[in-house]
């Protein structure tokens, strides 16, 4: 038997997992659940695990697994759903969520308009295993608009496959004389590297193959609405 809070929390973890695939931060199930801190949520989530409804993935950021429902939230399922429950069961398991989350290197911001200092620094930023494919990633914050015709923009986390080739036309990370990184489109130009921009108002930039180094190709995008 679960308390009200409890039960409200299964339930609304279980609601985010099945809308997203990404289950709910520590501070998302405080606000939903009218607690004043999230030690209330802990509490909560132990007493989920303690009862076998939840479990937490290990190394995963923000990464729950319902296990299973309470008897009252499934008789609110359609009876095609709840028929196939077992004479006497109370609950049914829950399918695996597709809500693995990942920790990756953030970089500091990266210029997406004129060249600047990349590689401030690193911290954490949690991503969707779904938007990554094979190989080491990392993310830069994108300052700037030079990009904005690719769809990336200003306050954007470029998700980056670590990679030192790349093809022409791809949308690399690439470190200029060793100081220097940019969000650019990559292309061979003869005898010249050209980086190019996805903003008419912005000139193309050429160096020597020598001053440019690729760091990495873009993988994908993260974007925060406050």
């Amino acid at each position: 038997m679960l308390t009200k809070k409890q039960h409200e929390l299964i339930c609304f973890i279980n609601d985010r997992l099945a809308d997203t695939g990404v289950s709910p931060s520590f501070e998302e199930m405080k606000e939903a659940l009218d607690l004043k801190s999230k030690s209330g949520v802990h509490r909560l989530i132990s007493a989920l695990e303690e009862r076998q409804f939840l479990r937490r993935l290990p190394n995963r950021a923000r990464a729950l697994e319902v296990l299973k429902m309470p008897e009252r939230a499934e008789a609110k399922r359609p009876a095609a759903t709840t028929a196939t429950l077992p004479k006497g069961n109370n609950y049914r398991p829950m399918p695996e969520p597709a809500n693995d989350v990942i920790e990756i290197p953030l970089h500091g911001r990266i210029a997406a308009g004129v060249p600047i200092e990349a590689f401030e620094g690193s911290s954490m930023l949690a991503v969707p295993a779904a938007l990554l494919g094979n190989g080491e990633h990392y993310a830069l914050e994108v300052s700037g608009d030079s990009m904005v015709e690719a769809g990336i923009l200003d306050g954007d986390y470029a998700l980056i496959r670590r990679t030192e080739t790349a093809r022409d036309g791809e949308i690399v990370v690439a470190l200029i004389e060793d100081s220097e990184a940019t969000l650019k489109y990559f292309r061979r130009e003869g005898a010249m590297v050209r980086l190019d921009p996805a903003n008419r108002a912005y000139d193309p930039q050429r160096y020597a193959p020598a001053q440019v180094r690729v760091q990495g190709r873009l993988a994908g995008l993260l974007r925060r609405y406050d």
